[in-house]
């Protein structure tokens, strides 16, 4: 790997591992419903106003894919607000480790969708990373449960929105896709908001924090994403963002004070273990 290719993961790693940071942040000050859709909303705006300075804005694709937009999108809010909604129960350190189930989500539904082939070694990654969500969902005290449950089901949505990009989005200029992502991801979490009756205007001092989330958790790190995505095979850079969570945990304890507990960690570990050994060749 060169030397660019080590600092942009170095980089890539440090903003990945904040998601469930700034989730946690912004939990006192408004309804996780409301935090997501500003957060998402700031990095529409700013990739918006990017798109129209360069020109690049493809608006045939917007009618031609409404359909995979509309359900793409749908699928990102959907597990954008059950993760700012988790981090009530369960510590951001955690969460990240349970995120990376989308990893297993995606390999069975590349198994069962586009008939991949499950070696001996991926199923049994798969086996531990399960036992891993089993060690962390399951353990006195209900909120802990639902945590974990909800992260559970987010990856889930995330790698159904991933699998349908790959099989329906890798024609389109990049910029354009990643707007309309955006734009509507933003649009069905307007939606959620409304529905949940959390359509509040922020404070003041809470305006920092979203501008923050939105340039970096989804500005910069998307970015930063899909720019090593293509640079290294599919199968190692999984692997190397298994690291992320462990960042994650020490964020989660500077800023909070929390740290997993002892059963929550050796689940949260088996999580990426298994991960690992479904990637790892």
């Amino acid at each position: 790997m060169s030397k660019n290719t080590v600092s942009l993961f170095a980089l890539l790693l440090l903003v990945d591992s904040l998601h469930f940071v700034f989730a946690r942040a912004l939990l006192p000050y408004m309804a996780p419903t409301a935090s997501a859709m500003y957060v998402i909303g700031m990095g529409t705006a700013q990739v918006a106003v990017y798109a129209l300075i360069r020109g690049r804005i493809d608006w045939r694709a917007l009618r031609t894919y409404r359909l995979f937009f509309l359900s793409i999108g749908f699928f990102i809010a959907a597990s954008t607000v059950l993760n700012y909604m988790a981090v009530a129960y369960i510590d951001a350190g955690t969460a990240s480790m349970l995120g990376k189930m989308t990893t297993l989500w995606s390999m069975l539904l590349g198994l069962i969708w586009l008939r991949e082939e499950l070696t001996r070694k991926q199923a049994t990654g798969a086996l531990v990373a399960l036992l891993g969500v089993f060690i962390v969902s399951f353990q006195p005290g209900d909120y802990l449960r639902l945590g974990a449950l909800m992260i559970v089901v987010a990856t889930l949505l995330y790698a159904l929105h991933a699998a349908l990009v790959k099989r329906y989005g890798g024609e389109m200029d990049f910029l354009t896709f990643f707007l309309f992502r955006l734009l509507f991801s933003t649009f069905w979490l307007v939606i959620i908001a409304a529905a949940a009756r959390a359509l509040v205007w922020p404070e003041p001092r809470v305006w920092a924090i979203l501008l923050l989330a939105g340039t970096v958790d989804v500005t910069i790190s998307r970015a930063l994403y899909y720019s090593a995505l293509r640079r290294l095979p599919i199968t190692l850079f999984a692997a190397i963002l298994t690291l992320s969570p462990v960042i994650a945990v020490g964020w989660s304890f500077l800023l909070f004070g929390d740290f997993p507990r002892p059963q929550q960690l050796l689940g949260g570990l088996a999580v990426l273990v298994g991960v690992l050994l479904t990637t790892r060749k």
